[in-house]
């Protein structure tokens, strides 16, 4: 049924449900009609854009995020998003493999500059699925999940040729073009790789520290400039678009902006915009930034059936300084407590944005709650199609919300949240398990707590969004269900349940 009313939604009708050879119309084997009518999906990934900093998602916001805005009012804005990691390379795992990165060897913290890939070999990717059904698929951006340098000394992780090719980054994940930086834009080494090759040899070794702008000391390439990173990888996006739908093709281009993560490098263009402090500044940058992608897909002709989303990969960072946006009474978290890093909801709770003309109805807003690796198996449920049993173990589709289906149950049975320190945090329904007396990350408090603190912290998220009173001890029985959801997660590899191509267990 749900198969029915997508294709009626996108305008192609039940016929294609009957008609002969259209069995896998939006499946394998795509036909001209379906490569036709198959949607361009534009992935654009803010890197620590707080829930809090959209003005659509947060009215009272000092930051007019006119563009994302936007967006939202031609499609869908979600109010209880999240990613399952508060920091950004595990994030990264989960959105690209619909698997939470816990299961991973990255147990806590991120990967550096020099770290070798993450994504284990052979693993289905939203990249490598979508190309095996007809679609170029492009990677531009911050790839922060690990790849192989060529090195002069292998002993030396540091000790890197920059000469030679980089090996098992987004190339063996399934994407047909990448055009990437190895990691946050204060992660060193400082090169653009495309397709596996440097674009520019290092000329230069440069260090900011200043305090918002800054970055740790490492090679640079020669056309390798801070400040114009965001604006160049913006330009290659949006030429990506044009190119692309000038084929008639279905693409993906899964678009990580380095930004607003440090360094704080907004353009004189928005120095001084926000009327707030640089970080201000950097947030309209970035919402400048994904208008002219907006744009782009405009131009060319194919908004009506681009899947166009807008999400960020985690909470707002401390880099931003807090204190000094209340005094303008800004605040990245909203009204939720924490901030990137932590098990609290700041931490996870992310802004997303769905735009799809012919198939989500405008100015619509979804309550349940979604996650990032939940893209996937969307992915497999928009083109029919089934993921296999190992893969997407912890990706839920969110088709049925898109469409606007009345359901009599949640999309996702529970879940899981992963602090930088590696606590786990477990949702299901109102009710939210920390499995730790802190806030597992930066925000006070962190592991030192008042003597005779309950083990763990159990908040009910409809009574109490900031998380201050903690009914751990008031409700054993909602622990211990919780408790033993999560072990169950961990012991089966899974959470998604089996048995239907979208996870569902439908």
């Amino acid at each position: 049924m749900r198969r029915r009313d997508f294709l009626k939604a996108v305008g192609l009708g039940t016929w294609a449900l009957v008609m002969p050879g259209c069995a896998g119309l939006l499946g394998t084997g795509l036909g001209r009609t379906s490569r036709r009518r198959a949607p361009n999906i534009v992935y654009v990934l803010a890197d620590d854009l707080g829930y809090g900093d959209v003005s659509a998602l947060n009215e009272k916001s000092k930051l007019k995020t006119a563009h994302t805005d936007h967006l939202a009012a031609e499609g869908m804005r979600f109010t209880d998003a999240h990613s399952n990691s508060a920091v950004c390379s595990p994030t990264r795992y989960g959105i690209l493999t619909g698997r939470y990165c816990f299961r991973s060897r990255l147990k806590k913290g991120v990967l550096d500059g020099y770290s070798p890939p993450l994504i284990e070999e052979g693993r289905m990717t939203v990249a490598s699925f979508l190309k095996k059904r007809g679609y170029h698929t492009a990677c531009i951006g911050k790839w922060h999940l690990g790849w192989d340098w060529t090195k002069n000394d292998p002993g030396k992780r540091e000790d890197v040729d920059f000469t030679g090719p980089v090996r098992n980054g987004p190339d063996v994940n399934g994407f047909d073009y990448y055009y990437c930086h190895c990691g946050s834009l204060d992660m060193a080494p400082y090169v653009y790789v495309e397709n596996g090759k440097m674009t520019a040899q290092p000329d230069r070794m440069t260090e900011s520290k200043a305090k918002f702008g800054w970055w740790r000391k490492g090679p640079t390439g020669a056309d390798f400039d801070h400040a114009d990173v965001l604006p160049n990888l913006i330009r290659r996006g949006a030429k990506y678009i044009r190119e692309r739908a000038a084929t008639g093709e279905p693409f993906l281009l899964y678009l990580a902006l380095p930004a607003p993560h440090t360094p704080i490098l907004p353009t004189r263009e928005f120095q001084g915009k926000s009327g707030t402090n640089p970080y201000g500044d950097f947030v309209l940058q970035v919402d400048a930034s994904i208008g002219q992608i907006a744009q782009a897909v405009e131009d060319s002709g194919i908004r009506e059936n681009t899947l166009f989303i807008v999400a960020s990969d985690n909470g707002c960072s401390p880099e931003a300084d807090f204190k000094e946006l209340a005094e303008f009474g800004h605040h990245p978290s909203y009204v939720y407590r924490g901030y990137k890093s932590d098990a609290y909801d700041g931490g996870h709770r992310i802004p997303l944005v769905v735009r799809w003309p012919a198939a989500v109805r405008a100015g619509s807003v979804c309550g349940e709650t979604v996650c990032l690796t939940d893209l996937l198996a969307t992915c497999a449920d928009i083109l029919g199609d089934a993921l296999p049993g190992n893969a997407g173990e912890d990706s839920v589709s969110i088709l049925p919300a898109l469409l606007g289906k009345k359901r009599g149950k949640p999309l996702r049975e529970a879940t899981v949240h992963h602090s930088i320190d590696g606590i786990f945090a477990i949702r299901q329904g109102p009710w939210k398990l920390i499995q730790g007396k802190g806030s597992g990350g930066w925000s006070l408090p962190e592991r030192s707590v008042p003597p005779g603190a309950p083990a763990g912290q159990l908040y009910n998220m409809e009574e109490d969004v900031g998380e201050t009173a903690n009914l751990y001890e008031k409700r054993p029985d909602v622990v211990k269900r919780l408790t033993d959801l999560l072990e169950k997660y961990k012991r089966e590899g899974r959470s998604a349940r089996r048995g239907s191509p979208n996870g569902n267990g439908e």
